[in-house]
């Protein structure tokens, strides 16, 4: 009923052009320097249990998906090293390419592809001359190479690709609008589900059975689908309690697909039904939300005390509405961060107070946790920001209150 077209999940991913546009981008900033950039290992980043999945910014410059991998750039030329082929390896994870092979440079869009013993000579022969090297050694697989430079003084590389990444492509947008659809269709799903006397886990299997039926290969981050006083939890993961009538249930969950992230947190009575301190709280963080949406665009931040601030406006909404069991304001009770930047990491790099331009993506997701209530609301929608505002890319998920209840009310 509400699983995505077969034309949306196949959409067009990036296509080799823009990784080399993109590596270009990267040149202009190095200096005369050289750049090395060390792909994640099949031990690093995936294993027999869940799979290889690329480090995020060696596949924003190169689109590579096979472990192992080197790149090195400078000024004049780009290399891209590949590993030998293990046999033993490739019987259980299959064939894998090598620089040997005839049709490397076309399948990877690398004019040249190198195998991974010339990697040393290759980066050494431009080090002769004093250059800065920038080198990213933040992930487990890179240890060796450090070691390799442990007497070569070496910059920070992750900050010039963070650059890159904040501003989003258009083919960026549409694989984040592709997981983000995919994941408002697995929300729904699981809001159908949802029932008193069914434990948090079978919700969350609901949710993650519309991303794999729908061609994504992970959930973004671990769904946290919290009922009762386990909604107050900010990162509750474990999904493992049974849920009553008169409780809320929130989930915080969405799909990565083509290596693209999304990120949808909806709040939802189990019963169908807010009682009338549920659905005040829910109200105050929906109008929350509502004013920071509307001040989103250009120029704004997600941080800050100022009236640049996206988060002053949401705090001194709640502050303004609303009192706790003691008469006393809620905003204690909005105890984390407005929002953050989305890409390749759910997480995607950047700094809160920088100002938003157009083409960044980013969630808003105010929330009040009242544990003496037993009451968690969460409501979080990713946004893309345009030259004039803010379009929300999961606006097709209720978020009225009323229109939760008719949802939930024709479902059952």
């Amino acid at each position: 009923m509400w699983l995505c077209s077969a034309a949306l999940v196949l959409g067009a991913g990036i296509p080799q052009e823009e990784f080399a546009q993109r590596r270009e981008a990267l040149r202009k900033s190095l200096d005369g320097g050289v750049f090395l950039m060390i792909g994640a290992v099949d031990s690093e980043h995936g294993d027999g249990r869940s799979g290889f999945f690329q480090e995020a910014n060696f596949y924003y410059l190169t689109g590579w998906t096979e472990p192992g991998a080197l790149l090195v750039m400078d000024g004049d030329t780009e290399i891209l090293f590949l590993p030998k082929t293990n046999p033993i390896v490739e019987r259980y994870t299959g064939k894998k390419l090598t620089a040997e092979d005839s049709t490397a440079p076309k399948i990877t869009g690398f004019a040249q592809v190198m195998d991974l013993d010339q990697f040393e000579s290759q980066l050494f022969r431009r080090l002769e001359k004093p250059r800065k090297l920038y080198a990213d050694f933040s992930h487990a697989g890179t240890e060796k190479y450090k070691n390799v430079l442990a007497l070569r003084k070496t910059e920070d590389a992750r900050p010039l690709v963070n650059k890159l990444r904040v501003k989003k492509s258009a083919n960026e947008i549409a694989l984040i609008t592709r997981s983000t659809d995919i994941s408002v269709a697995a929300h729904k799903v699981a809001w159908l589900r949802t029932k008193a006397g069914l434990y948090e886990y079978q919700v969350a299997a609901a949710l993650t059975n519309v991303y794999f039926e729908n061609g994504c290969e992970r959930s973004s981050y671990p769904p946290i689908v919290g009922s009762g006083g386990n909604a107050t939890i900010l990162h509750y993961y474990k999904n493992s309690r049974r849920m009553d009538s008169g409780e809320l249930l929130l989930m915080d969950a969405g799909a990565e697909c083509s290596y693209y992230a999304t990120d949808i947190t909806r709040t939802i009575p189990v019963n169908g039904r807010f009682t009338p301190r549920q659905r005040e709280i829910y109200e105050i963080v929906l109008g929350a939300q509502n004013a920071a949406i509307a001040a989103a665009k250009p120029g704004m931040t997600l941080k800050g005390t100022d009236e640049k601030s996206l988060h002053k406006i949401v705090l001194d909404y709640i502050n303004a509405h609303g009192k706790d069991l003691k008469g006393e304001p809620l905003g204690k009770y909005f105890t984390h961060g407005l929002g953050h930047h989305v890409g390749l990491d759910v997480h995607d790099p950047w700094e809160p107070t920088n100002e938003l331009a157009e083409g960044h993506v980013i969630t808003i997701e105010p929330g009040l946790y009242i544990p003496e209530e037993g009451i968690g609301v969460r409501i979080e929608d990713t946004l893309l920001i345009t030259a004039n505002g803010a379009k929300s890319l999961s606006q097709a998920l209720p978020r009225d209150p009323d229109a939760i209840e008719k949802f939930l009310a024709a479902g059952k």
